[in-house]
């Protein structure tokens, strides 16, 4: 039997911290408004904990690390990962269901990526001992950063969805998806047919979310849009810091290509199908039309 996140809140450290927050009142509507909206802020970020770490240790060893060390920068990177996820689960940061999305993400994450590296997709500039081909160990940690922000927001605000799609459709969506970032290099580019696709399956569908007492609400696919564009940020920051390169920034540092937007945000999708297997979706809740 699935937990669900409601299930397992109460095992980490920010259950307290977010009941007493939560229990706080205010006099003026406008103080208790802004309450919320810094609350909000304030759960994003720590949903984004693992992935702003991995992103801090990304700068910090491009900017300081000797270049001329006996341990490749790359190596200290997984050790620094490895370190990040045990911690997370030692102090209860995270729950052992959200640690089952990072453990599927980073297998995923780097099947994908061994075989990107090796059709040219991008590059890993540095050398590396702890790698499979020419994709070092720590790249799969990148991708399980998505997946623990998603699991973990699914947590924080005890995300549900509304209308949503028959329960096959989806997960046969998220295998297409997959399957086409391998396929497009042989044989036709099917990302519009499939953002086509996506648009059309979750037409209808929008996620409750509460973010301090009341329940709010946003359409899943601006949600998946607005991930994807914070996402291609933190690459853009990545790249800077040579964890990986793509090929039109060989000879110098350049803004990742906007139309990367419609790769994350397909990633979106597998990663929200992914922690849906996982946390379950829960009872069928249908808007009042």
């Amino acid at each position: 039997m699935t937990s669900s996140p409601r299930d397992t809140e109460q095992h980490t450290r920010f259950a307290a911290i977010r009941a007493h927050l939560e229990g706080l009142r205010f006099e003026r509507a406008w103080q208790a408004y802004l309450f919320e909206f810094l609350l909000f802020g304030f759960k994003q970020g720590w949903a984004c904990l693992f992935g702003a770490l991995m992103l801090v240790a990304l700068l910090a060893t491009h900017r300081w690390y000797p270049a001329d060390a006996v341990i490749a920068r790359y190596d200290v990177l997984v050790v620094v990962a490895v370190a990040i996820q045990l911690g997370m689960l030692a102090f209860r940061l995270e729950t052992l269901a959200e640690a089952k999305v990072i453990l599927a993400f980073h297998i995923v994450g780097t099947v994908m990526e061994v075989f990107k590296t090796y059709m040219g997709s991008w590059v890993y500039p540095e050398p590396s001992l702890l790698r499979i081909g020419g994709v070092p160990l720590f790249s799969g940690f990148m991708y399980a950063a998505v997946g623990s922000y998603i699991a973990r927001i699914w947590r924080i605000f005890r995300i549900e969805p509304v209308d949503y799609p028959p329960r096959w459709q989806p997960p046969v969506l998220a295998a297409a998806i997959y399957v086409n970032f391998f396929t497009h290099h042989f044989l036709p580019d099917a990302r519009w047919l499939l953002f086509a696709a996506t648009a059309w399956i979750f037409r209808r569908t929008w996620f409750v979310f509460t973010p301090l007492r009341a329940e709010r609400r946003m359409p899943i696919l601006l949600g998946f849009v607005l991930v994807a564009g914070f996402i291609w940020i933190a690459e853009n920051l990545a790249t800077y810091s040579r964890a990986w390169l793509y090929p039109m920034q060989a000879g110098g540092w350049t803004l990742v290509p906007i139309d990367k937007l419609g790769a994350w945000l397909l990633l979106m999708i597998i990663s929200f199908v992914l922690v849906s297997l996982v946390h379950g979706i829960g009872p069928e809740r249908r808007s009042a039309r």
